[in-house]
Formats: structure tokens, sequence, C-alpha cells
């Protein structure tokens, strides 16, 4: 008999070499991801680009709620990591995903060069700045990577706080648009990109895969048509 990976502890996958390796590719792209954003905000800062008219910003006054956002997303993080941690398959699932989010946005940001909005409030990370001074980035736009986030959050997520997170994602998209730190349309297309990336990273590391109920052993497709 086999059950899903979905909802397996970590007793189940003690001896799966196939959940192994997906977990290192997994934290491997979610790092590459992170690589690969900074080099590309490097770029797009020096990259002049285009002013849009935004009619949504244009009735919101910009305001510096910056402790709001960054509460919201350091909150949703530590809670989607606790809540993901007894689940490896869907953490697995959930790093795959952050990769192919930021490799999104990488690509995005590439081809949509785009100035600030005009009222832009910098938005400054005010946990990371109380141990180190980092760039403040203005030009890294289309789509918005922390509304993405708490998105891919809230598709990870089960029971409550699903509705937990999808208040957060409202609430970051609500804030860095009073904050003029994003187009409308930046916030508009985050959900989108981190459906996608949740869809992709599903099919690449857990579609199919079944662990026996009596072992931890991966069985072959074959076994899982027949027994699933």
């Amino acid at each position: 008999m086999v059950r899903s990976v979905d909802g397996a502890g970590w007793r189940a996958v003690l001896g799966v070499r196939e959940f192994w390796w997906k977990f290192g590719i997994s934290s491997l792209g979610l790092f590459a991801g992170l690589f690969g954003q900074a080099k590309m905000l490097s770029f797009v800062e020096k990259r002049p680009g285009a002013v849009l008219m935004d009619p949504i910003l244009a009735l919101l006054p910009p305001k510096d709620v910056t402790w709001m956002t960054f509460t919201l997303i350091y909150l949703g993080v530590v809670a989607g990591f606790t809540g993901l941690l007894p689940d490896p398959w869907r953490l697995v699932r959930a790093f795959g995903a952050y990769g192919f989010l930021a490799l999104f946005r990488v690509l995005t940001m590439w081809v949509t060069p785009l100035d600030p909005p005009l009222g832009m409030i910098l938005l400054r990370d005010p946990f990371v700045e109380a141990f180190v001074a980092v760039p403040v980035t203005t030009k890294d736009l289309f789509f918005s990577g922390h509304t993405s986030l708490l998105f891919l959050l809230f598709l990870s997520a089960r029971g409550v706080l699903r509705g937990i997170f999808a208040a957060g994602a409202l609430g970051v998209a609500v804030c860095v648009l009073i904050q003029h730190v994003h187009y409308t349309v930046d916030v508009l297309g985050a959900p989108f990109f981190a459906l996608g990336a949740w869809v992709l990273s599903g099919w690449f590391f857990t579609a199919g895969f079944r662990v026996p109920e009596s072992g931890p052993e991966s069985v072959t497709e074959g076994s899982r048509r027949v027994q699933g």
C-alpha cells in the first residue's frame, strides 16, 4: 500500500534517496535564485527605464509604511518555515518554487526596464540594516518580490495559515502601493508568477512520487500507477 508524499514526515523520507537529491537541488535552486536576483539588481539599477502612468498610485498619497511591510514579511517567513518544517516534501516544493520565482524575477526585470514610480519612498529593511548597511534598490519593479513571496507562502500553507498568509499578501501589496515602491501592475502580476512557480515546482519535485506505508523506500513509476 502506498500513500501520497504530501504530509509525509521526516521519518518516512530518511532512507529515500530521491528525496535527498531533490532536497539538495531545490536548496541549490533557492540560493542560486537569490544570487541571480542580486546580480540582476546591480544591473537594472544602472539602466535607464520608463516611468509608467499609474492611475491607482495617483489616488494614493505616498506614505512610509516600511515597518508594517517588513513586519508582515518576516512574520510570514518565520510562520511559513515553521509550518512547512514537519512536511519535508512540501518544504522541498516550497524551496524549489522560490528558486523558480527568483528565476522569473530575473527574467522579467531584464525585459522590463523601468524607473521607480513618482513619489517613491525608499523601502529600507530595518531588520537587516540594524546589523549591516545594504544598498537600497529602486528598480526591481516588475514583478513585486515581496507580494509574490507572501502569495507563495499562501500556496504552500494549509489550514488556518492559508487565511493568514492571504491576508498578509494583501497587506504587503497594499503597503508597497501606499509607499509607491511598486506600480500597480507589479503587484497584480505577482500572484500569477508565484502560482506558476508553485505548479512548476510541484511538477518537477513531487509530482506522482509515493512513499510506501511500510517503509521509506521509493517505488517505481509503474507500481505507482498500479497501486496508487
